[in-house]
């Protein structure tokens, strides 16, 4: 019988993120991009960042978006980025609390060459989705799964092109708006490259953990956005709340209105026999997930990054604990900057950031702790109707409605993350507001507070893509 070698696709590919000198590893802040060791090699399966939010024209739908492939430069020709053809992408829903999916929405992408005869992406300007000078064409089928049951939503969607430049594409908005599906059931969905709504000081946070100005002025700022400028790969799906809760409706008092999220990218085992030839039964080994724009970029330690992107959320507190009680964030802020911390164990991360805010987007009864994010789908828009005002802050910035309940495109959730690993929801002290809860670690930040460039006012939110053409500017 011929020797079979099975291996999860490019995950034998190891190459160390960033050295920390004497203060061992830095953790990352830059949400996703390039976070574990074996991800950083395989970019189209790389998760980048993940959102969830009350769609804000149409409160009775959820958006989840889910981005790919980090740092992409505009001018990416002659190949332009796109979606991985042979790979998995998945949205996960957990809906009860139990840290499982409930409901699973995947995405497959497929390429076909239309033109084999130029070397160019396009010929001629591209005005349309069906544009005959268009070399290379991606297409995309949605089908979601619940209770075993597999539905095919739709299939031959098509993403647009990428944003080769104002003279290839004079009107991209309208090429972003012919991509936009409707599906039955009031769903809408969109792939394509957009521009990158993260925000944050990435060349300062690998430096050391500099911050531009200093202390405390820095923290608000003179940071430099890293992400200004760059594109990734976006599945963005809108979906009507009663398709997405436990109870199939709106929920009311005895309702559980809490709905958890996080998505993941999987690719086909390697197997390969003694005649170098692949096997057809190969099952799906997952190489990337993202739940928190948090646990494994500023918590889990770069020796189980890789593990962190292979397991279950389920698992998490079984796998991590060590990393959440005791985060090395924490300490670095103390020896670095001289910051109060909280002492360990830190089960305020545990039970705010794992388990959602009690009274705001804990799931009813027993939940289980796990990396995802959890929307509370009764929460009022901000803004309207009595509620907070809007804030980029979100939770700590009196904004019920921002991160961590759920994630806007517009939430700092550098900053967020920065406060909170520093102690400002940690009451353990005898007489609140602690030493942690005040002065610089209230004000930590890296002093970038905005997406480079404004989020849509429709689906699907996140901006058009920089063209190749204008950037760099």
């Amino acid at each position: 019988m011929p020797k079979l070698l099975k291996l999860g696709a490019l995950c034998v590919m190891i190459v160390s993120l960033a050295a920390a000198a004497e203060f061992a590893v830095v953790p990352a802040l830059a949400s996703s991009h390039r976070e574990a060791p074996a991800i950083s090699q395989d970019p189209a399966a790389d998760n980048t960042d993940t959102y969830m939010f009350r769609s804000p024209d149409n409160p009775n739908t959820i958006t989840l978006v889910a981005n790919y492939y980090p740092y992409e430069g505009p001018a990416g020709g002659p190949n332009f980025y796109r979606f991985g053809d042979s790979v998995l992408y998945q949205f996960h829903v957990d809906n009860n609390g139990d840290a499982q999916d409930d409901i699973t929405y995947q995405f497959r992408f497929k390429t076909a060459i239309l033109n084999p005869n130029t070397f160019l992406y396009n010929t001629g300007p591209l005005t349309s989705l069906n544009s005959s000078n268009w070399t290379l064409r991606q297409t995309y089928t949605v089908v979601r799964i619940q209770h075993g049951k597999s539905t095919l939503l739709a299939s031959g969607l098509q993403t647009p092109p990428s944003n080769v430049g104002t003279h290839s594409i004079p009107d991209y908005a309208t090429l972003r708006n012919a991509a936009i599906y409707s599906l039955s059931g009031g769903i809408h969905v969109f792939a394509g490259q957009r521009a990158d709504p993260f925000f944050a000081d990435v060349g300062s946070i690998f430096d050391l953990l500099t911050i531009r100005g200093g202390i405390p002025a820095g923290f608000s700022l003179g940071g430099k956005n890293t992400f200004a400028g760059q594109n990734v790969q976006t599945i963005a799906l809108e979906v009507p709340i009663n398709q997405l809760t436990a109870c199939q409706c709106m929920p009311g008092a005895h309702d559980d209105p809490v709905v958890g999220f996080w998505a993941s990218a999987s690719r086909k085992a390697l197997s390969v026999d003694d005649n170098n030839s692949q096997g057809d039964d190969l099952s799906w080994v997952q190489v990337s997930r993202l739940g928190l724009p948090l646990i494994n970029e500023v918590v889990i330690p770069m020796s189980l990054k890789d593990k962190f992107n292979a397991t279950q959320p389920a698992n998490d507190v079984a796998n991590f604990a060590g990393p959440v009680v005791n985060p090395e964030l924490a300490n670095l802020l103390h020896v670095l900057y001289g910051l109060p911390i909280p002492p360990t164990p830190r089960t305020d991360l545990v039970e705010v950031l794992l388990k959602g805010v009690p009274g705001l987007n804990r799931p009813q009864g027993n939940v289980v702790p796990a990396d995802m994010l959890r929307l509370n789908v009764n929460t009022p828009l901000c803004g309207t109707g009595g509620a907070p005002a809007c804030n980029t802050l979100g939770v700590i910035g009196g904004d019920l409605q921002g991160f961590p309940n759920g994630r806007r495109l517009t939430d700092d959730v550098v900053d967020v993350s920065e406060r909170v690993v520093a102690g400002v929801l940690n009451n353990n002290c005898a007489a609140p507001p602690c030493d942690w809860q005040k002065g610089a670690n209230a004000i930590l930040g890296d002093g970038v507070n905005a997406p480079a460039t404004p989020a849509l006012a429709s689906f699907p939110f996140v901006p058009d893509p920089y063209d190749g053409f204008t950037y760099p500017k």
